[in-house]
């Protein structure tokens, strides 16, 4: 224990402790282990992706509630797996061929899975292997992958019952589409970026009579696809156009003037083109006045050669298409304006191309049905979001729910199990392939091509990876539903709603009881992390300079439960390394102290007012850090654990300890309590710190019940061992000897040098608890002696400083000890410099261009350095009053 080092080495330990972890299956669950149980899904990060700090925020997170129930006994299953992320393994594989000189059209669809295949299970398995550094509990042997063989027949079979019960069906619909991905994209896949563009306002002149009306665009390229223009019903400049027609520029086609509500009067003209087939407002208004939409793009973004296209765009990309089309109208005098205007622009996720809105066929899913249970099911306390705020975005989302496209038209993902008759084209929808027709008995079929969003196989993920549609699985019948879903509020439209969905249709209950909603990480400037930025901070790097266990316990510390995005930088994590260094610190001396340490337990009849304080101290703490871990209040769960170990077991007892070790009589005991509080504090803070406190705990000479401290159990408080009194009179204590250091600081008095102090106390509590610890006094104040009174009235030296600890007061007479005279005059020259500062700062707050100017924040900070100002003024004065005595 001697050789132990003095500073922590996070890169010497961690790793050799989670091998140890995984050498004895530390993580596995039992199944047949009859206790309650407690399990989590991860949510699947994309087999393309590689660990970032939302990623370690999310799963450290996870691993503490994993941690903390394993530890109160429950059985714990935290399975983990990857996402097969469809459009963004798709494009990485494409992008390696393109390098080649190839596309997937030249592998054809077979060859080109096969080598996605390849790609995607030498990835897979990548990420999981990162989420190892952060120190993750996963139960690796039940690993997932939403396009393996469960998980796919679990698709297909949600598939085809919802299609038996009229809930999936193919239709047209206007979605968000990618010209670069060919495919539909959901809205998740959607980001959109302010963008400066241009408004244009075109003449559309009436149909055989003198007149035009103006419409207002930004996509003047899509005038081909018009087929109506509409106005407000009640906007007095066009009431007496509604009902006539206008003829399309450039290719002089008719369409009629109609009204519809929907149309914004003060948005640009107040009149609107209308496309359908390529704007999604103008497809419902379409759907509204029964209006056939006209497609004049192609699934690549270029105008369609359709003699509905003037003949000098047609086949031309969309932009050259933009600007061909406002040259031929400010040739033709019907370009009336052109303005500058910002709009928010989709855009791609994995490629950034602009998306276009497009009218095609598609698979959806009608959402209205299958909404109601999970929208009662926040009423009937079957769904709780933590914190409860984030309900309100749920139900908002539940309750106004539209279909969902389901279909991508890609290669890499579920295929559809949708079958064509090649002989009559009935379409037969089955989990296998059919083997013959129901209308015609032909056995030729062609599969459809297109395959379903990522999200769907996701939505399915808390069942779908426990053994679902087979009921009777064991992980089913033991671990679904699963306990809490750790996620942040960004997908909760996205993947949580669906999830609870899926999981009332096919397994009728709520897949999660606890949504527990966390914030996203952003730097210390509050910006969101980018590339482009260059402020992304890379997990693995701050793990290989600070230590897993740094990260995770500032990562914890930082979350809060409002869920409020967290400000991170590199230096921040330090805090946890300093955090860490502290407990291994304080742990090696109680450990070297622990050498000759007997197996007995704490002797309670012997314990000095600093031994029942401790364990008071400790059950206080248990007691808050349990509420706390149970109320998802886990950046509160890190505070207490902080403030217990850093401030009281560390600063205080260990202090106090030094003391008893010395004295034969208070020793075997003294080191029983510190063994006693060391294990179970290891204990509390495990979930959160895994590698170090169980390095510790490794070390700590006593009998163990379990080869590994994250399997024991998590000790309990004890509301009989809480003394307040104890606590208060401990409290004072600590009060005394703080504020008797700050006198010798502020006074420059060397704290080798002793010093007399005379405690004025006549409340019988206050007095009871300087007497008993009037040893502590002596040696954590360097007192040469302490004098308890019950009245100094006329004993008070001349000169001497004072401080009020509760209703006593503490008094260090200065005689021999400083310069009188040199001190008055030092604190004068630091009261004028202070007074200086001050009538300076009230100076800048009394200035009328300073308050116009300066930001709310700066003017907050004056103010709040003003009245630190005034607070030391006024200790600087009542310290000269006391020296000139």
């Amino acid at each position: 224990m001697q050789n132990l080092p003095s500073v922590y080495d996070p890169q010497a330990t961690e790793k050799k402790i989670y091998d140890f972890w995984e050498a004895n299956n530390c993580f596995n669950a039992d199944v047949n282990n009859p206790a309650e149980s407690f399990s989590i899904v991860i949510p699947p990060p994309n087999v393309t992706g590689i660990l970032h700090i939302g990623h370690a925020l999310d799963n450290t997170l996870q691993d503490i509630l994993i941690r903390y129930h394993r530890m109160m006994g429950k059985a714990t299953l935290w399975l983990p797996g990857t996402d097969h992320a469809g459009i963004a393994t798709q494009n990485v594989v494409e992008k390696n061929l393109r390098e080649e000189g190839i596309s997937r059209y030249d592998l054809g669809r077979e060859k080109f899975l096969e080598k996605v295949w390849e790609w995607a299970n030498a990835r897979r398995s990548d990420i999981l292997d990162q989420f190892k550094q952060l120190g993750v509990s996963f139960d690796l042997s039940r690993q997932r992958f939403t396009l393996d063989e469960g998980c796919s027949k679990a698709v297909k079979e949600v598939f085809v019952r919802l299609y038996e019960k009229g809930l999936i069906y193919k239709g047209q619909y206007i979605v968000n589409w990618c010209p670069r991905c060919t495919s539909a994209i959901s809205d998740i896949e959607t980001t959109y970026q302010e963008e400066d563009g241009k408004l244009w306002e075109i003449s559309y002149s009436l149909e055989n009579e003198i007149g035009a009306i103006i419409i207002a665009t930004t996509r003047p390229e899509t005038l081909f696809g018009d087929v109506a223009v509409a106005v407000h019903p009640e906007d007095p400049r066009y009431k007496h156009l509604i009902g006539k027609r206008v003829v399309l520029p450039l290719v002089r086609r008719s369409i009629p003037i109609i009204a519809d509500e929907c149309v914004e009067m003060d948005f640009g003209t107040g009149a609107l083109k209308i496309t359908p087939a390529h704007d999604p407002n103008d497809f419902e208004i379409g759907l509204r006045h029964n209006l056939s939409p006209v497609w004049i793009m192609d699934k690549n973004g270029n105008l369609v050669n359709d003699e509905r296209v003037h003949s000098e765009v047609r086949g031309d990309d969309r932009y050259t298409a933009r600007d061909k089309t406002v040259g031929m109208l400010r040739y033709h005098g019907l370009l009336i304006r052109e303005r500058p205007y910002k709009h928010n622009v989709g855009h791609c996720q994995r490629c950034n191309t602009v998306v276009e809105p497009y009218l095609s066929e598609q698979w959806f899913v009608k959402m209205k049905p299958l909404a109601e249970r999970p929208i009662n099911a926040v009423e009937n306390g079957e769904l709780n979001f933590i914190p409860e705020r984030w309900t309100k975005l749920y139900l908002d989302w539940m309750t106004n729910i539209r279909d969902w496209c389901i279909s991508r038209q890609i290669w890499w993902g579920h295929q559809i199990p949708a079958y064509y008759c090649l002989e009559c084209g009935e379409m037969i929808v089955a989990v296998e392939r059919p083997s013959k027709c129901t209308k015609c008995n032909c056995n030729s079929f062609e599969q459809d091509t297109d395959v379903l969003d990522t999200w769907f196989s996701s939505a399915l993920w808390p069942f779908s990876t426990m053994g679902w549609p087979d009921t009777e699985s064991p992980d089913f019948k033991k671990f679904y539903p699963t306990s809490v879903l750790v996620t942040s509020f960004d997908i909760i439209f996205f993947w949580v709603a669906r999830m609870v969905v899926m999981g009332y249709e096919f397994t009728d209950q709520c897949p999660f009881k606890y949504v527990y909603i966390h914030g996203l990480i952003r730097d210390e400037q509050g910006r969101k992390m980018s590339k482009s930025t260059g402020n992304v901070i890379d997990p693995r790097l701050l793990i290989e300079k600070y230590g897993s266990d740094a990260l995770r316990f500032t990562l914890t510390s930082l979350n809060t439960y409002g869920g409020q995005d967290i400000k991170l930088s590199d230096e921040r994590v330090e805090f946890g390394r300093n955090f860490a260094n502290k407990l291994w610190n304080a742990s090696r001396f109680v450990l070297i102290n622990l050498e000759d340490v007997d197996n007995n337990p704490v002797d309670e009849t012997n314990l000095t007012i600093a031994d029942s304080w401790i364990i008071s101290q400790y059950n206080r703490m248990l007691k808050n850090a349990h509420e706390a871990v149970e109320t998802f209040h886990l950046g509160e769960y890190a505070s207490i654990l902080y403030e217990f170990i850093w401030n009281v077991y560390c600063d205080w007892y260990i202090e106090i300890a030094k003391t008893q070790l010395n004295d034969p009589a208070q020793k075997a005991n003294t080191q029983r309590v510190l063994r006693h509080i060391l294990d179970g504090t290891l204990k509390a803070l495990h979930p959160i710190m895994p590698h170090i406190t169980e390095q510790i705990w490794q070390l700590i000479p006593q009998e163990k019940s379990s080869i590994a401290l994250m399997i024991e159990r998590l000790p309990l408080p004890d509301d009989s061992k809480i003394d307040s009194t104890i606590d208060t009179q401990m409290d004072l204590v600590s009060n005394l000897i703080s504020s008797v250091r700050n006198i010798r600081q502020s006074l420059n008095i060397p704290f080798t040098t002793g010093v007399d102090i005379i405690i004025e106390s006549y409340d019988p509590l206050e007095k009871t608890a300087f007497q008993a610890a009037k040893k502590y006094i002596e040696i954590l104040a360097k007192a040469k002696s302490v004098e308890i009174k019950a009245d100094l009235s006329e004993e008070i030296p001349a000169q001497s400083a004072s401080a009020v600890v509760g209703v006593s007061k503490v008094i260090v007479p200065l005689g021999g000890l400083i310069d009188i005279d040199q001190e008055i005059k030092r604190q004068k020259k630091k009261l004028e410099k202070l007074q200086k500062e001050k009538n300076s700062l009230e100076g800048r707050l009394k200035n009328d261009q300073f308050m116009a100017q300066a930001p709310d924040d700066v003017k907050e900070k004056t103010r709040s350095r003003v009245n630190e100002l005034d607070a030391q003024i006024v200790n600087i004065n009542d310290l000269i009053t006391s020296l000139v005595g």
